[in-house]
C-alpha cells in the first residue's frame, strides 16, 4: 500500500494487491492503512517501509499478533525524528538496514529491535545498463566534445547540502590544474541550483560546470555514459544507488569513506574511496578513476537482483532459509 504513487504503474506482479486507496494525503492513507491492516486477512508480517510510518504499521502488528519488520535507508533514521516513532522503535521485531552505517547511526539512538537485524542493499538490473559509446546529441546539447567529463546525479536541495556538489565546486581548479580538459557536470533539479551556479562563478569554474536539468528515465544510461569517472563525495548518504548504475555503465566510481556510499563500492573493491572533508584527497581519488579504464567491475555482481532476491527471502522466510 503506497502513500505516493503515479499512473499508469505499468506491469505488476501477478500475486501482489497494489492498493491504492491510501492515495490522496498522509490522513487518508493512514486511515486506509488502518482499515485494511485491521479488517484484511490477517498479515503474518507487517513491513514498515518508513520509520515515520512507525505508529501505523506498530498499531497493525499489535492488534494482530504480528511481526513487525522496520525498512531504513538513510539519513531520515540517523537521528530522532522528535516525534511519536522514536518512542515506538522497541515494538519492532527486525530492523532490515539498506547500510550499515544507516544501521549504526540508527542503533545509536533507536531501542534496539526485538529479534534482530539484517542488511538489505539496493540491486541494480545491470541488464538495462551496460557500456556504450557517448551519445552524440547529449554530447551536443551539453558541450562535452573532447572535455574529461566528471559527473554527479542527484536532487539539488537545499535543505539536505550533502551530495558533495560543493565539494567537487571547490575541488574542481585543482582538478583542471591536473587535466584542463576535465568538466563537470550536475545531472538533476532542485532549489538550490542557483547557489551551486553562483558558487561556481565565484570560484571561476562556471565554464566548465554544467546542469543538465530533468534526467529523462528513459536516457539515464545515456547520461552516465558521458561520464569519464562518477564523482559523489558525500557526507550524508544512506546507500548511493546511482554509485550502481554508473559502475554498471562501466564509468568508474569515487565514493566517500565516511557514509554509505563507501558501501556502494565494497568498500573500496569495485571503486574508490576518499575523504570528502580533504580537498587533495577528493583531487586525488578523481584522478586515479580517470586512470582507470571502463569497463562494468566483476564485484558488481554482489548487487545483483538475484541476490537481492536470495537476501530478502531469507529475511522475510528465516525458518526457511535455515532448513
Amino acid at each position: 500500500m503506497p502513500r505516493i504513487a503515479k499512473e499508469p504503474l505499468g506491469a505488476l506482479p501477478a500475486k501482489l494487491d497494489f492498493d491504492l486507496s491510501g492515495l490522496g494525503g498522509t490522513r487518508r492513507f493512514a486511515l486506509a492503512a488502518l482499515r485494511r491492516g485491521l479488517t484484511g486477512p490477517k498479515p503474518d508480517v507487517v513491513v514498515c517501509g518508513h520509520l515515520y510510518l512507525l505508529p501505523v504499521c506498530a498499531l497493525i502488528a499489535k492488534l494482530r499478533g504480528a511481526r513487525l519488520d522496520l525498512l531504513i535507508f538513510g539519513i531520515d533514521a540517523w537521528e530522532p525524528t522528535g516525534r511519536i516513532a522514536d518512542r515506538l522503535t522497541g515494538m519492532v521485531d527486525h530492523v532490515v538496514s539498506i547500510s550499515q552505517v544507516t544501521l549504526d547511526r540508527y542503533l545509536r539512538w533507536a531501542r534496539p529491535p526485538r529479534a534482530g537485524t539484517a542488511l538489505l542493499p539496493n540491486a541494480v538490473h545491470a541488464a538495462d545498463y551496460g557500456v556504450g559509446p557517448k551519445a552524440p546529441d547529449l554530447v551536443e546539447t551539453f558541450g562535452l566534445a573532447g572535455r574529461t567529463v566528471l559527473m554527479t546525479f542527484g536532487r539539488l536541495a537545499a535543505r539536505e547540502r550533502a551530495k558533495g556538489f560543493d565539494r567537487m565546486i571547490e575541488v574542481l581548479p585543482m582538478l583542471r590544474a591536473e587535466d584542463p580538459s576535465i568538466i563537470y557536470v550536475i545531472a538533476g533539479v532542485g532549489d538550490d541550483r542557483l547557489r551551486l551556479e553562483e558558487k561556481a562563478a565565484r570560484r571561476g569554474v562556471a565554464e566548465h560546470v554544467v546542469f543538465t536539468g530533468l534526467v529523462p528515465e528513459a536516457r539515464k544510461a545515456d547520461y552516465f555514459r558521458l561520464a569519464d569517472a562518477y564523482v559523489m563525495p558525500s557526507h550524508g548518504e544512506g546507500f548511493g544507488f546511482v554509485f550502481l548504475e554508473a559502475m554498471a555503465c562501466g564509468v568508474p566510481a569515487v565514493a566517500s569513506r565516511t557514509d554509505g556510499g563507501v558501501e556502494a563500492i565494497r568498500g573500496g573493491e569495485i571503486g574508490i574511496t576518499v575523504d570528502p572533508e580533504d580537498p587533495v584527497s577528493v583531487r586525488d581519488g578523481v584522478m586515479a578513476a580517470l586512470a582507470r579504464p571502463r569497463g562494468v567491475p566483476a564485484g558488481l555482481s554482489y548487487f545483483s537482483f538475484e541476490n537481492f532476491t536470495a537476501r530478502l527471502r531469507a529475511i522475510l522466510f528465516p525458518n526457511a532459509a535455515k532448513g
